[in-house]
């Protein structure tokens, strides 16, 4: 059998496979999803994460992965190697998303050796641990916005100064990914080194529009894509539990696309049956077809949205809002519609929640695909400036 020329990656962390999508479809067009990815230069040749289930999911959609769960703090990187068929600095990349969990006192970086591992050690210490193991040519790293906040900022600082110190120049930014074509309001920050040292420039936004922080943007700029261009075109059907029953269920289908549980406040039209935030934003929230989604929850409850803006009749004729449909969440994730996902609705709504946005994933390793050498800048810019400017295509 022919090997495959393309560059082996390891994925750490990797769930679903949002991120692994996004090494092997970085050639896709922007805002495309073709059944089959294009050819580019990388491949996913080993991910590995702690639920069984989600690396299922991973497998249906990227075959030619080898994969490994089980706990990372319990893997060797010797074994990721050899099961990805890898020795150490033949990675091209590593990429994954670790949970963000407490440091260790006693981080991987500050001494060359343990006796024993720490059973608390943070994953984000295992990330580092991998990354000057396996030696990669470049990595990135993705986790939630809070790991910039103040509360985390020695974390943050000790995360950075372990990267530098093996010779990454990390190169760090929050990213919405909404300015990257994903109609999703999503923050995410990625961090992103090379094992040569020199910095990574992150892509510049295609897109621009209002965000909770932004009340002004760039014109000049594609406008964020919404919820209805996203759904456009999009055949869908029931799904069992969808209807928003219960307690609130009558309130639910009360609430406008684009409100929420403040619907139903004194300030607003509605019943006075809530205080003023009393509740969670995402309360009773309905996807405004005009906007951008908010951000997909993992493990929303029965009253968290965003719900959709229609709403259906349920056995007894009654109005009732509707949970987004799996077809739908794909669409918001800007994954392809041939996506297939492992598990019950619930397992669906987690793999997916906790994803990164195919669009957003991509332009981060786009982009660094150009500065390694593997993309041919002004060629892509070329080709990628005609797509952009044709509004079907951004929307098809």
């Amino acid at each position: 059998m022919e090997s495959d020329p393309r560059l082996p990656v390891i994925s750490l962390f990797s769930g679903a496979g949002g991120l692994d999508l996004a090494v092997e479809r970085v050639a896709d067009p922007p805002l495309l999803r073709p059944d089959e990815a294009s050819r580019g230069p990388f491949r996913v040749a080993i991910a590995t994460d702690y639920e069984p289930q989600a690396l299922d999911t991973l497998a249906l959609n990227l075959p030619g992965a080898s994969t490994l769960p089980g706990d990372i703090r319990e893997t060797p990187t010797s074994e990721l190697l050899s099961v990805g068929g890898l020795s150490q600095g033949d990675a091209a990349l590593v990429v994954g998303g670790p949970p963000c969990t407490p440091f260790s006192k006693s981080g991987f970086w500050l001494a060359e050796k343990r006796e024993s591992r720490d059973p608390n050690a943070s994953l984000l210490e295992e990330y580092v641990r991998v990354v000057a193991q396996a030696r990669p040519e470049a990595f990135v790293l993705e986790n939630v916005q809070a790991l910039t906040y103040k509360t985390h900022e020695a974390h943050f600082r000790q995360l950075l100064q372990a990267l530098a110190e093996l010779g990454y120049n990390p190169q760090w930014k929050t990213l919405l990914a909404a300015d990257f074509g994903v109609p999703q309001l999503r923050k995410r920050v990625f961090i992103v080194g090379r094992r040569d040292g020199k910095a990574f420039r992150f892509p510049e936004p295609t897109h621009a529009g209002p965000s909770e922080t932004t009340r002004t943007w760039d014109m000049s700029k594609l406008p964020h894509v919404t919820a209805a261009q996203a759904f456009d075109g999009l055949a869908t059907s029931a799904e069992a539990g969808e209807l928003v029953e219960g307690k609130y269920g009558e309130l639910a289908a009360e609430v406008p696309g684009g409100q929420n549980y403040l619907w139903h406040t004194p300030r607003y039209g509605g019943r006075d049956a809530f205080e003023w935030r009393s509740r969670y934003w995402t309360f009773l929230l309905r996807l405004a077809p005009d906007k951008p989604s908010s951000t997909l929850q993992a493990q929303p409850g029965p009253y968290v949205g965003p719900f959709h803006w229609e709403n259906v009749r349920n056995s007894d004729g009654d109005l009732r809002a509707r949970r987004l449909r799996v077809p739908e969440l794909l669409r918001l994730m800007t994954f392809p519609d041939n996506f297939r996902l492992m598990g019950t609705r619930a397992d669906i709504q987690r793999q997916l929640g906790n994803a990164v946005p195919l669009e957003l994933g991509k332009a981060v390793l786009h982009a660094l695909s150009i500065q390694l050498g593997y993309v041919d800048a002004e060629t892509e810019a070329d080709d990628q400036l005609v797509r952009l400017s044709n509004d079907s295509v951004l929307i098809s």
